[in-house]
C-alpha cells in the first residue's frame, strides 16, 4: 500500500507550477507606467525605435524592404517604417503609459499632441561629416543624433512648447550602434572601433543636455544590447574556436565591447546627474533586458533552437545572410512569436514586448513617479 504521507501527483504538479513563478523573474502590470501621467514622449534614436522616419526621408534605396511586407506584417497588416513584423519597444512603452503610438516627425500633417518620434533607421550618435573624416562610410541616412535634435529645436519653435515638463518623458537611444557598424564594414578594427566610444557617449551626453535646455526633466537614455546573441554578429564574426563563445553560444568578444559602452555611458550620466540635480536621468539597461529575455525563452513562449535565428532571412547557422537580408522574397517563418530575431538585426514583436516589459519595471523605480 502507497504511503498516507505522499501527495497525490496532481498536486505535485500544481506545487511545482507555482513554485515556477518564483524560479522565473515576472514583469509586473506594464501599464505601470500610467503612474508616471506621462502626457508626452520624445524619442530620438536608431532603427530600434525608428516608427516610419527613414522611409519618408530615404522612400527609395536601403528604406524600401522597411517600407514593404513582411514588415509589419504581424501587428498593423502593413508595412509602417517599423524594422520589426510589429510594434517596437518604444510603441510597449507609450502604451503602458496610457499614451497613443508616436507619429514620426517626418509625416505629414500628423498628430503630434502626445509626442514625437525622432529616430530615424541607420542614424548615428556622431555627425556624418566628422565619420567621414575618419573614413567611415555612413550609409542608409545622414541623419544622425545632430540632426534629429535640431528637428526637435524646430518642433517646439513651431508652437509646440512643455507647459508641464514633469509630465515629459525624452527617450534618448539606443543610439551610437550604427558608428560602429559602419566603422567595422569601413574596415575599423574592433580595438579601433573600441577607441570611439568616448566619442559616441560623449555625442550622447550633448544629446541629453539639449533636451535639458528646452526643459526635460525626465530624460531615460538606453544602452546596447549584447550584439554577441544576434545573428548579424554572429554570422559575421562566426569562428571555430569554441573559447570565442559564452555559455549561451554568443560572441563574448563583441558582448564585452557592449558592456565597456554601457559602463562608459553610466560613468557619463552618472556625471549629469551631479551637474543637474534637478532632473531625472535614468540609464535604460537594454542589455540586461534582453539577457533576461535570452535566459528564459523557453518559459516565455519561445523556441529554443530558434533564439539566434532570424525569423525573416535565409541561410547559414542563423537563417542569416547579408547578401539576402529580410525582405519580399524572403522566406519567413512560419510561427514568429518562437523567434527572438526578426531579420538577424532587429527583434520581431514578440521579444519586444517581453522585453519593453521588464525594461519598464526596471526603469520606473528610477524615474520617481508619485501618484
Amino acid at each position: 500500500m502507497a504511503s498516507s504521507n505522499l501527495v497525490s501527483s496532481p498536486v505535485l504538479l500544481a506545487l511545482a507550477a507555482f513554485c515556477l513563478l518564483f524560479l522565473q523573474p515576472h514583469p509586473s502590470n506594464a501599464n505601470s507606467l500610467t503612474t508616471c501621467h506621462f502626457d508626452k514622449i520624445y524619442q530620438f534614436g536608431d532603427s530600434a525605435s525608428d516608427t516610419g522616419n527613414l522611409i519618408r526621408e530615404k522612400p527609395i534605396g536601403a528604406a524600401t524592404a522597411f517600407a514593404r511586407l513582411p514588415y509589419g506584417e504581424t501587428f498593423f497588416k502593413h508595412a509602417t517604417g517599423r524594422t520589426s513584423n510589429g510594434r517596437l519597444m518604444i510603441d510597449f512603452i507609450a502604451s503602458a503609459s496610457g499614451l497613443p503610438f508616436l507619429n514620426p516627425y517626418l509625416k505629414k500633417d500628423a498628430n503630434f499632441r502626445n509626442g514625437v518620434n525622432f529616430a530615424v533607421a541607420g542614424s548615428t550618435a556622431l555627425p556624418v561629416d566628422f565619420l567621414t573624416k575618419e573614413n567611415i562610410i555612413v550609409e542608409i541616412t545622414n541623419s544622425s543624433l545632430h540632426v534629429q535634435l535640431d528637428w526637435m529645436s524646430k518642433h517646439f519653435t513651431k508652437g509646440d512648447c512643455l507647459e508641464k515638463p514633469n509630465n515629459t518623458l525624452f527617450i534618448i537611444g539606443e543610439i551610437g550602434g550604427n558608428d560602429y557598424n559602419y566603422a567595422l564594414a569601413s574596415g575599423k578594427t574592433l580595438q579601433e572601433v573600441n577607441a570611439m566610444v568616448p566619442e559616441v557617449v560623449n555625442s550622447v551626453v550633448i544629446g541629453v543636455k539639449r533636451v535639458i535646455s528646452v526643459g526635460a526633466t525626465r530624460v531615460v537614455v538606453p544602452g546596447f544590447f549584447p550584439i554577441g546573441c544576434f545573428p548579424l554578429y554572429l554570422t559575421a564574426f562566426q569562428t571555430n574556436d569554441s573559447t570565442a563563445y559564452d555559455k549561451d553560444k554568443c560572441l563574448k568578444e563583441l558582448n564585452s565591447f557592449s558592456k565597456y559602452h554601457n559602463g562608459k555611458l553610466q560613468e557619463a550620466i552618472q556625471e549629469l546627474e551631479r551637474e543637474y540635480p534637478h532632473v531625472v536621468i535614468v540609464y535604460g539597461d537594454c542589455y540586461h533586458a534582453f539577457e533576461w529575455l535570452y535566459n528564459h525563452a523557453v518559459h516565455l513562449g519561445f523556441d529554443g533552437a530558434s533564439t539566434q535565428k532570424a525569423c525573416c532571412g535565409i541561410g547559414g547557422d542563423y537563417n542569416f545572410n547579408i547578401t539576402m537580408v529580410c525582405s519580399a522574397e524572403t522566406p519567413v517563418c512560419p510561427n514568429p512569436n518562437q523567434f527572438i530575431s526578426w531579420d538577424g538585426i532587429h527583434m520581431i514583436e514578440a521579444a519586444n514586448k517581453r522585453m519593453a516589459e521588464w525594461f519598464i519595471d526596471d526603469m520606473l523605480p528610477k524615474l520617481h513617479c508619485y501618484n
